[in-house]
């Protein structure tokens, strides 16, 4: 159910955790509206833009959890998030009664054993993960799925919607949202690897890709992952938005979740194999729109109509 904002005056401060290429922007925005962040990133170059945008920089994960009423994590992985708040004491440094919310994808079981963690160190905790990419950090268009009980939710709703136009409550116990988000990369997964199949199969009869996937794009075969990544599926050398190895993670995320609740995940698993092919290739840090270049392996000319 979508909920609707409520008014909430700004928190003293904020520590944000994880200032890459998404999570500078989504602290951007909690800056532009009105809010204290003190961000730290484990690489030294993000800090002059995240200065630049109004932050204060935190020399350790402790330093930004220090005096913050909340902390947010935009980490890679659920190892960093474990790293992050237990490893480098960032929960123990937040003032009792802190909430940590963690916006990163990881498997629902252990968000939901981090929850358990923080709570009983007398934290709150929302499990937060989002879609959208970088452009939806950017305009502060992010979906956020948000697993918390209704007074935290209300909490941490005025933070929330700074970040994200889409914010949604989908339940109570942590680990809900992150299975939410594990379902939405399923999607995303599957309709990526089945445009890549696409257009090496119309390369590989000899039509343009750009044809056809000008064609797909307005037709009913249309997906919102052909429209934002055909155009970088036939480019040379596309800019980086999204890792093919991140891709590999998610998509094995929801393998562990239809082995867990054993629900069968065939679609998941094939589309899996194709973006780990391109990794195998030594090509994981590239764009994930290339995942196009397991099919093209597959067969012996499909590149050749390729620019």
């Amino acid at each position: 159910m979508q909920q609707q904002s409520s008014p909430a005056s700004a928190p003293k401060q904020i520590g944000f955790i994880g200032l890459g290429s998404m999570g500078s922007q989504m602290a951007r925005n909690l800056c532009s509206r009105g809010f204290r962040v003190k961000g730290f990133d484990v690489r030294a170059g993000a800090r002059v833009a995240f200065e630049e945008n109004g932050g204060t920089w935190a020399e350790s994960v402790r330093d930004a959890a220090t005096r913050s009423e909340f902390l947010l994590l935009m980490v890679v992985n659920v190892g960093q998030a474990e790293q992050v708040l237990f490893q480098s004491g960032a929960v123990d440094a937040l003032p009792a009664g802190a909430t940590v919310i963690l916006m990163a994808t990881c498997p629902a079981a252990e968000v939901e054993q981090i929850a358990a963690q923080v709570a009983a160190k007398g934290r709150r905790f929302v499990d937060a993960p989002v879609s959208g990419g970088v452009a939806g950090a950017a305009s502060a268009g992010l979906t956020i799925m948000a697993a918390c009980n209704d007074e935290t939710f209300e909490l941490v709703k005025p933070i929330l919607d700074a970040m994200g136009d889409k914010v949604f409550h989908v339940g109570e116990r942590a680990g809900q949202g992150a299975l939410v988000k594990t379902i939405n990369q399923l999607l995303c997964g599957v309709h990526l690897a089945a445009a890549g199949e696409a257009v090496a199969l119309g390369a590989k009869a000899g039509i343009d890709p750009r044809i056809l996937i000008d064609i797909f794009s307005q037709s009913s075969a249309s997906s919102w992952m052909l429209r934002d990544r055909g155009a970088r599926m036939v480019a040379n050398d596309p800019k980086v938005t999204s890792a093919i190895d991140i891709f590999v993670k998610d998509l094995g995320i929801v393998l562990d979740a239809g082995l867990r609740l054993k629900a069968p995940t065939p679609l998941a698993s094939v589309a899996q194999q194709m973006f780990l092919a391109v990794s195998g290739q030594g090509a994981g840090q590239i764009d994930d729109s290339q995942v196009v270049r397991a099919y093209r392996a597959m067969t012996a000319d499909a590149g050749a109509s390729q620019p």
